[in-house]
């Protein structure tokens, strides 16, 4: 990088001297480790499945796998792959890859072969990294990833004999590239699109950066404090969220899953601050007053991917009144979080007679502005009045991989960005999220885009026309349901539709539940009406998604 570090190994590229009185503001996504590394060298840093590393441990690793990776060949502007459950080594990777100009691409583990194969080759990547669960996966679609020139698996806990440890034991401290900038892409994360294919969308350092800055207001972590990272790596609250912890110099626990006794082992290790999907709050409220107790540890819970439905947000509130709950909207195009509501207005909403508040997405984070248009006219409308979502920020990605088109669509004059959902703004500034202008399905934080179902549906031999909305969800926020038009003469039944989807795509992305029709209403133009088809399920409903 243009400013590059003295590692505490003793290599250097002595353009600056470590550690300054106060860690300065980053302009790498590396640079706080770098930091930490030569302030508090021994205290922890990350702590997962009973290993822990402290800053200097992981400063060494993230380096030694910097040069690995240049020993492959891996140089500016390269792409490198992950594809696993939640482990630290794909942070290692990212901020290894970072820091010599390349980017790491995180796969979506749940990802069936033909999802995978595609980001691989999509994302271009020369070596990738994958975890020994995923293997088989890996070894079924070999020669159809004729780009991958390196495959290192990576096991769960390190154990001898594993391919990643021994990656790094035989890889040299290298450190950051000299010639590395703000605007070089860092992340690539696969999010799904119009063309029916997952989008990769390309994250810059100074994308990253800011919005650590950024999305961080309000956190205010603590001495003591850890942080817990649950959400996927392959998500943007995880790759995003795992940063804070290296921007503040806390320590994080890592879950490999964000199951039950995963969560609460993470909290009985000291972890009290977190982000996760409403999903999980609804299983720990239903699992019993232990576990309620147990998550009453947590100083922050930050929710966020997926609506929360008003009975569990109020539930959750009355069950734990210390915690500080922030909500967030964002998209993975601005790096994660664009609006947040905050703890205070969480607790004033019902004291200030404003509970409708509770329903909105808050007040836009720092440099993020907010732009509500026709979607018709692209003109600005009134206060108040509904519209498209158009953000503008730093935070914003440098486009979609491969994909001119695509990126232009979204990416217009002075800047804008249009998110493609629907909502308003009120007098006070406060957004609010009503619906999607695309056709996106946010089910327990994923997002499922219909015409990728629809287009897998459509294949089967007996069905003549297929929609998929999403539909409320108390537990997942929304859930997939096809609607369905059958060949006539045919008999294929809801179930067999359920599990012909599910042998060819992730299972999150198959249909909870199909309904068979004998037609689907259409406009004049033949247009399906998804409006009609949502309209029995979301009437009743205070927000659309």
């Amino acid at each position: 990088m243009s400013a590059t570090t003295t590692s505490p190994s003793g290599s250097s590229s002595a353009t600056r001297a470590w550690p300054p009185a106060h860690p300065s503001e980053p302009t790498y996504v590396d640079d706080r480790l770098n930091y930490w590394a030569a302030a508090t060298p021994d205290a922890e840093a990350m702590t997962y499945l009973g290993r822990t590393w402290t800053w200097a441990q992981w400063h060494e690793r993230v380096h030694r796998a910097a040069g690995g990776l240049r020993e492959l060949g891996i140089a500016r502007g390269d792409v490198v792959s992950f594809l696993d459950k939640n482990h630290p080594a794909c942070v290692e990777i990212s901020l290894a890859a970072s820091s010599i100009g390349a980017a790491n691409a995180i796969i979506n583990w749940r990802s069936a072969g033909d999802e995978i194969d595609y980001a691989v080759n999509d994302s271009g990547a020369k070596v990738l990294f994958v975890g020994s669960e995923l293997m088989p996966t890996i070894l079924a679609i070999r020669d159809r990833l004729p780009n991958v020139q390196k495959i290192i698996e990576v096991t769960p806990d390190g154990a001898e004999g594993d391919e990643y440890e021994q990656f790094l034991a035989d890889s040299v401290v290298c450190d950051d590239g000299p010639d590395v900038l703000e605007d070089d892409v860092c992340l690539i994360m696969y999010s799904s699109g119009t063309t029916g294919r997952p989008k990769g969308v390309m994250l810059t350092h100074r994308n990253m950066v800011k919005h650590t800055v950024n999305a961080h207001d309000g956190w205010g972590f603590e001495p003591g404090d850890k942080s817990m990272v649950a959400m996927p790596l392959f998500h943007v609250g995880g790759s995003s969220y795992v940063l804070f912890g290296i921007h503040d110099g806390i320590p994080s626990v890592m879950t490999r899953e964000p199951d039950a006794a995963s969560l609460a082992g993470a909290i009985m290790a000291g972890a009290n601050r977190t982000f996760l999907v409403p999903a999980v709050l609804a299983q720990v409220l239903q699992s019993g007053p232990d576990a309620v107790k147990l998550f009453s540890a947590l100083k922050t819970y930050t929710y966020g991917a997926a609506p929360m439905p008003p009975p569990l947000l109020r539930a959750a509130m009355e069950a734990w009144p210390d915690t500080d709950f922030i909500q967030v909207y964002g998209l993975t195009e601005v790096s994660g979080v664009a609006t947040h509501l905050m703890p205070e207005d969480h607790r004033n909403a019902i004291t200030d007679g404003h509970p409708e508040r509770l329903l909105s997405a808050g007040k836009p984070v720092p440099e993020c502005e907010v732009r509500i248009v026709d979607p018709a006219t692209l003109e600005e409308v009134a206060t108040g009045e509904h519209g498209e979502l158009w953000l503008r920020t730093p935070q914003l990605m440098k486009g979609f991989l491969n994909k001119p088109e695509a990126t232009a669509e979204v990416l217009v004059e002075d800047g804008w960005f249009r998110t493609g959902d629907m909502g308003h703004v009120d007098e006070d500034g406060y957004v609010f999220v009503s619906d999607r202008l695309k056709d996106m399905i946010i089910t327990g934080g994923e997002n499922v885009y219909s015409p990728e179902v629809e287009r897998v549906l459509s294949e089967h031999p007996n069905v003549l026309e297929v929609a998929v909305i999403g539909v409320p969800d108390d537990q997942w926020g929304e859930s997939v349901k096809a609607v369905v038009a059958l060949k006539p003469g045919s008999d294929t039944s809801d179930v067999e539709l359920i599990e012909w989807t599910r042998e060819r795509l992730a299972r999150f992305k198959a249909p909870r539940s199909v309904d068979l029709v004998e037609a689907l209403p259409r406009n004049p133009t033949g247009k399906i009406l998804k409006r009609e088809l949502r309209k029995p399920y979301w009437d009743s409903r205070d927000r659309q998604v």
